[in-house]
């Protein structure tokens, strides 16, 4: 019978894929098991990718988890108790977490997070460890509006106005944010076929960025999309540092912010974010595609 290991990670794209190091380092270190991750199911598609994850259970948020005894259980969710809770309902034979193990420490970037995690255990981790792919940038430039709060959502004017500037852009985002999407690609003036959100799936969203040139997006999933696949970005952030979730240094990469912390998850754009101006990102983006 198969040793198991079970990780729970269960939030979205970005946050996946700043757990790809953690997962690899898992699977380097317990060659022997079969690794489940519990993660939302929507987010399969990425999963063979990371040469890391035998098999996947649904799960969104903390838990519950449905698994019965494993071998070991990994906590790549978070430090607070329903997490905890959850994996240890599992009845696991060892348990790898915050609080249980290492301290939680504020102000640590997401993917150094998890890899001292497992350090702390004795398993080597790469933070580096990050790539899916690489882009052969013969696509068009991805510009991608949307953000999971408004806080972090650069106003779809000035967005419309960068991709006015660069030329052959397709505008993306889901289903949810097909109207933002929408009055980007239209003040941009943009034909129709070139707003894709609503019409593309997490896997047709992979092969989209597999082959972008550039991606213009705020501090969402889509901009670890473009790290994992080696695509130049220009990443806007503004209620938080990129120095905890921006992309990796160097590989033509910006993160754009005016150096001011906020709420995440306010109504409203951040006024941090609202202080980066259209001419910065067009020179940014003009700069890491030449």
């Amino acid at each position: 019978m198969a040793l198991e290991l079970l990780a729970l990670r269960g939030l979205g794209l970005g946050d996946l894929l700043t757990a790809v190091p953690a997962l690899r380092a898992l699977r380097q270190g317990f060659p022997e098991h079969r690794i489940t991750l519990a993660a939302p199911a929507g987010l399969g598609p990425l999963l063979p990718l990371t040469g890391a994850v035998d098999a996947q259970i649904d799960v969104s948020g903390p838990g519950p988890v449905a698994f019965d005894r494993p071998d070991i259980a990994v906590n790549l969710h978070g430090r607070g108790p329903q997490s905890v809770g959850a994996l240890r309902r599992t009845d696991p034979g060892r348990l790898i977490s915050h609080g249980t193990g290492p301290p939680w420490r504020d102000g640590v970037h997401e993917v150094r997070r998890w890899c001292d995690l497992l350090r702390w255990y004795g398993i080597e981790a790469d933070p580096a460890d990050l790539t899916l792919g690489l882009s052969d940038r013969t696509g068009p430039v991805i510009v991608h509006p949307g953000a999971a709060y408004p806080a972090r959502r650069w106003p779809p004017e000035r967005f419309a106005r960068v991709a006015a500037a660069l030329g052959d852009v397709v505008v993306t985002g889901n289903a949810a944010e097909v109207p933002l999407a929408r009055e980007v690609a239209e003040l941009a003036g943009l034909p129709p076929e070139r707003m894709l959100a609503g019409r593309t799936d997490l896997a047709g969203l992979i092969e989209l960025v597999g082959r972008a040139r550039l991606v213009v997006c705020g501090d969402t999933g889509v901009a670890h999309l473009a790290t994992a696949f080696c695509v130049p970005s220009v990443v806007l952030f503004g209620p938080v540092s990129p120095a905890r979730w921006g992309p990796p240094p160097g590989w033509r990469h910006v993160a754009l912010w005016a150096g001011r912390n906020g709420d995440p998850h306010g109504a409203a754009p951040d006024p941090g974010l609202l202080r980066i101006e259209v001419s910065e990102v067009v020179d940014a983006a003009l700069e890491v595609t030449s």
